[in-house]
C-alpha cells in the first residue's frame, strides 16, 4: 500500500509498504519504480521502500538537493514518521548506496546491511555509471524520439554486447513519464557518490549481505567483491545473470534476502 509523507524541507514523498513481519527498508535503483525492490523480496517480513524524489508519486523538490547523501536523510526522516529506531537495509543499485551511506553516517539505525548490485563503492561518478548522462543529453534535447537516437549510438551498441538488461533499463529512460524530472535525475545522481571513505566501510559492524551477478556493467561484481572484502562481517554471494534467465536470478535473490533476514531476527 502506499502512502505519503512530508520530509523537514517541505518535499512530499511516497513510500509502500507491504508484507508482515519484522521491518526492512528496501530500496529500488535509479529510476525504477517499487515493483523493483517488490520482486525480489521475500515473504515473512514487511517492505518499506521510501519511492527518492522524482520517482514515481515522489515529488522532485529543489533539483540542486538531489544526492544520495540527501535520499538518506529522507530515508531517516520516513523512520521517525513511522516510529522505526534502528532496521535491517538495503537496496539495489542507488538503494545499496544509500544503504551503505546510513550504515556509515547513522550505524544505530541499520542493525543489518544488504548491498546488492551495487553501482558504486566509494568513488563518486564510475565510469559505469556515465551512460546515464548520455541517456539524460538525449532526452533532454530530443524528449522521447531521443531514444532512436540513443541506439543508434556507439554507448548504447557497446552496453547491448556487454550488458543487455543494462541496455534495456537505460532506453526504458525515454518512455518514463515526467521527463523533465528523468532529466534533473540523470543528470545528478549518476555524479554523485554514498560520500564515504573506505575506511569507513572497513569500519562497519553490521552484519552485511552482498549480492552480485554477472554481465551487469553498470553493476561490476568487481564492485561487490570490493564491498564484501572491506566489510568485516559480509557474505558475498553471485546471483544468476538476470539478463541470461530472470526467473532464475529473482528466485536465487529472493532465496538469499529469507536466509539472511532470517539469521538476523
Amino acid at each position: 500500500m502506499t502512502h505519503s509523507f512530508q520530509t523537514p524541507d517541505g518535499c512530499r514523498l511516497a513510500y509502500d509498504i507491504a508484507g508482515q513481519g519484522p521491518a526492512v527498508i528496501w530500496q529500488h535503483g535509479l529510476g525504477a519504480t517499487a515493483a523493483q525492490p517488490a520482486e525480489v523480496f521475500p515473504e515473512g517480513f514487511t517492505r518499506i521502500t521510501l519511492l527518492c524524489r522524482g520517482h514515481e508519486r515522489s515529488d522532485l523538490g529543489d533539483p540542486a538537493r538531489l544526492s544520495i547523501a540527501q535520499f538518506g536523510q529522507d530515508v531517516l526522516a520516513l523512520m521517525d514518521h513511522l516510529g522505526l529506531q534502528s532496521v535491517a537495509m538495503g537496496g539495489i543499485s542507488l538503494g545499496a548506496a544509500i544503504a551503505l551511506r546510513l550504515a556509515v553516517t547513522h550505524p544505530q539505525r541499520v542493525k543489518a546491511l544488504i548491498l546488492a548490485r551495487p553501482a558504486w563503492v566509494d568513488q563518486a561518478a564510475p565510469e559505469t555509471m556515465q551512460s546515464y548522462a548520455e541517456v539524460a543529453r538525449q532526452l533532454a534535447r530530443h524528449g522521447e524520439i531521443g531514444r532512436a537516437l540513443f541506439q543508434s549510438g556507439k554507448v548504447y551498441r557497446d552496453l547491448s554486447l556487454a550488458s543487455p538488461d543494462n541496455a534495456a533499463s537505460l532506453a526504458s529512460f525515454f518512455t518514463r513519464p515526467r521527463p523533465d524530472t528523468t532529466v534533473a535525475l540523470l543528470q545528478s545522481i549518476p555524479l554523485d557518490g554514498p560520500g564515504v571513505t573506505r575506511a569507513q566501510i572497513a569500519a562497519l559492524t553490521q552484519p552485511t549481505l552482498v549480492l552480485t551477478t554477472g554481465q551487469d556493467y553498470v553493476h561490476p561484481a568487481a564492485y561487490g567483491a570490493d564491498l564484501a572484502a572491506l566489510v568485516p562481517h559480509a557474505t558475498l554471494t553471485d546471483l544468476p545473470a538476470k539478463g541470461r534467465d530472470k526467473p532464475a536470478h529473482v528466485a536465487a535473490f529472493r532465496q538469499a534476502l529469507a536466509q539472511f533476514l532470517k539469521a538476523q531476527a
